[in-house]
């Protein structure tokens, strides 16, 4: 194929110099192909490539290369005849046990071949492109080849390699070339009728798993889905030679949006919304990433859903490097020319290019954020539930997408209200101010669980936020970061008074020796070291007997639990703080009590407590719900 050796040093052009020696007949001749090392062979097939399925899409992209040169000829006034149709096919012969690949593009002569087969050490398409970079369309680059050893991946899977060539050019000699794995080769005169080329491959015993078509057939479509020349194998066409993401978006309907993401992930539900990618400078890129609605519980989902494709032919699904790590949930396609990949094309590497299309995507993905904030807030907040992972990641991960986030990022209180950061913060700022001039900002992560202390902030008119994904942990951090003056803290952590310590304490209408006697019945009671007990004086229509949690302590389990870490906060027992509530009447009525009665009633309030956060559970619920019938 016209590329044929387009991977092989590092691709496979051919000079398109007409000279009266490659008009002459072919000799037949016998020789060695210009190698460093006899051990090439050896080499490809068992390191270069780590999955030999690859030959495939090697051999066929090379097809492709040698049809887009005909036709990047022909539009240069180059080619004069009929190019017709420019179809590759694909066939197997389970008996045979062959595979052949033909195309109809723009062939090679003896002399060609003898340059980019027997020779590895050049590159097709640089030299094609060098030829006629002069032409300046801004094309030049599509061609696929430039990756290195491509059509000798071929022998990967075949004991013996046969092409059979024509030139495009008029009155060119077909010629035939035969390798069978080791350095020597034979070249001669051969019949065939039309310009192009076919690569037959004689399948080696070890391999013969390639000549099943259903195992031919799923590898071509999982890299030639969208190749940009029409692929024929069995019979039917197998790829989308023009993909929505070659088009211009005002090509585009929503419904084409739909109907390819349709075909990329058909189990998935509808996306959300989606972002067109187009550049030329200072790098090639084009593609289409769509937002899919994402459950809280799937942050830790499989993030190999965006696929990168080299001039429309599959590469990979691991875009580490490429996409930003807070989008690499997204979904949809990436097609660059400008990404380096290593020799056998499996493996991205890094450089400038790959830090630069970060960059981009990533302000791409802001920018279209913010304007559909800009265009239709209601619209933006109605998704906001399902994009708000992809929101908050960005901000904790990337200082850049923060400083355009800031202004789009959304959060929301019990009452279900979106406010940006900003205007949460102005919100609150009145009321839930403290001594330090630290606006506190109230939040739960559990309404159902946390309802006794909602119920409770609201009555003193504070605000509370809904923060309940499993990153809010880690988001908050930031947060506190980034906003001057502001601190977070779960509704649960503390008392009210200490939560927004304002510096007025109330008044206990319990002397300090009635405090100390109530703390001494609670901590018998319990017996329980790692449960800190204490006696503070909340109003009277506050719960006689609450369970919280240090805010530092707190948030250091969540994050160790969303880490998987079992650090020394993920392993720490408990934890809790039993607060009692001097100025309640029960609390009173334990200290009007002895004995086991005294016992009793102060089991059954710390019981309520657990209770009213969900926290009471098994035999304990059990026994509780005995005494209480009991008692009635």
């Amino acid at each position: 194929m016209e590329r044929l050796l387009e991977r092989t040093a590092p691709a496979s052009n051919y000079s398109l110099i007409l000279t009266p020696a490659l008009m002459e007949a072919v000799q037949n001749e016998k020789g060695q192909i210009s190698i460093h090392t006899e051990n090439i062979f050896p080499i490809i097939k068992k390191f270069l490539y780590s999955d030999h399925e690859i030959f495939l899409r090697e051999l066929v992209s090379n097809a492709v290369d040698a049809s887009q040169k005909l036709q990047k000829l022909a539009s240069y006034g180059e080619f004069g005849q009929e190019i017709g149709e420019l179809k590759i096919t694909i066939s197997v012969d389970p008996e045979a046990k062959t595979i052949t690949i033909r195309d109809r593009g723009i062939g090679m002569t003896a002399d060609e071949v003898k340059k980019y087969i027997n020779q590895i050490a050049f590159s097709g398409a640089t030299e094609f492109i060098e030829k006629y970079k002069d032409k300046n369309t801004g094309e030049e680059t599509n061609i696929i080849g430039h990756f290195g050893l491509g059509f000798y991946s071929a022998f990967m899977v075949a004991e013996n390699v046969e092409i059979i060539t024509k030139s495009y050019r008029e009155g060119a000699q077909a010629v035939r070339w035969v390798c069978d794995g080791s350095t020597e080769y034979e070249l001669t005169e051969a019949e065939k009728e039309d310009r192009g080329s076919e690569i037959i491959l004689h399948i080696a015993p070890d391999s013969e798993e390639f000549l099943d078509k259903y195992r031919l057939q799923g590898i071509l479509e999982k890299y030639g889905r969208f190749l940009p020349i029409p692929v024929e194998f069995d019979g039917k066409i197998i790829n989308e030679a023009t993909p929505i993401w070659t088009k211009s978006p005002n090509d585009l309907t929503d419904e084409d949006y739909k109907t390819f993401y349709r075909e990329l992930y058909p189990m998935s539900a509808e996306p959300l919304f989606w972002i067109h990618l187009n550049v030329d400078y200072p790098f090639n890129l084009t593609g289409v990433l769509y937002f899919p609605k994402l459950d809280n519980d799937k942050f830790q989902m499989k993030r190999e859903k965006i696929q990168l494709y080299s001039r429309q032919v599959f590469i990979t699904d691991e875009v580490k490097d490429v996409v930003p790590d807070f989008l690499m949930m997204l979904h949809g396609v990436i097609d660059s020319p400008d990404i380096p990949l290593n020799v056998s094309r499996s493996f991205l590497q890094a450089d400038g290019n790959v830090k630069k299309i970060n960059g981009y995507i990533t302000r791409k993905v802001a920018d279209k954020l913010n304007e559909l904030f800009q265009a239709d807030r209601a619209g933006f907040e109605a998704k906001f539930d399902d994009i708000g992972l992809f929101v908050k990641y960005g901000i904790l991960s990337d200082d850049k997408f923060y400083e355009k986030a800031k202004d789009f990022a959304l959060v929301k209180n019990t009452g279900g209200k979106y406010f940006t950061l900003n205007e949460y913060r102005e919100h609150v700022q009145a009321n839930q101010t403290d001594k330090n001039e630290q606006v506190v900002v109230l939040y739960t992560t559990d309404r159902n669980q946390q309802d006794a202390y909602i119920e409770s902030a609201m009555r003193r008119s504070y605000d509370v936020l809904l923060l309940d994904t499993v990153i809010d942990a880690h988001f908050i951090n930031t947060l506190e970061s980034k906003l001057e003056k502001t601190t977070f803290k779960r509704v649960d952590a503390d008392t009210l008074d200490k939560l927004i310590d304002t510096g007025i304490a109330s008044e206990s209408v319990l002397s300090d020796d009635e405090r100390t006697k109530l703390k001494e019945s609670f901590e018998q009671m319990l017996n329980d070291k790692s449960l800190m007990v204490s006696v503070e004086s909340l109003p009277t229509d506050e719960l006689p007997v609450s369970i919280t949690m240090p805010e530092f302590m707190r948030r250091m389990k969540d994050m160790s639990a969303l880490s998987g870490e079992m650090n020394m906060f993920g392993n720490m027992p408990g934890g809790y703080n039993v607060v009692i509530n001097a100025n309640h009447a029960l609390a009173q009525k334990v200290l009007s009590l002895d004995g086991d009665a005294q016992q009793a009633l102060a089991k059954q309030l710390y019981d309520l407590a657990l209770l009213a956060q969900n926290r009471l559970t098994g035999p304990s619920l059990t026994a509780f719900v005995k005494r209480t019938v009991a008692g009635l």
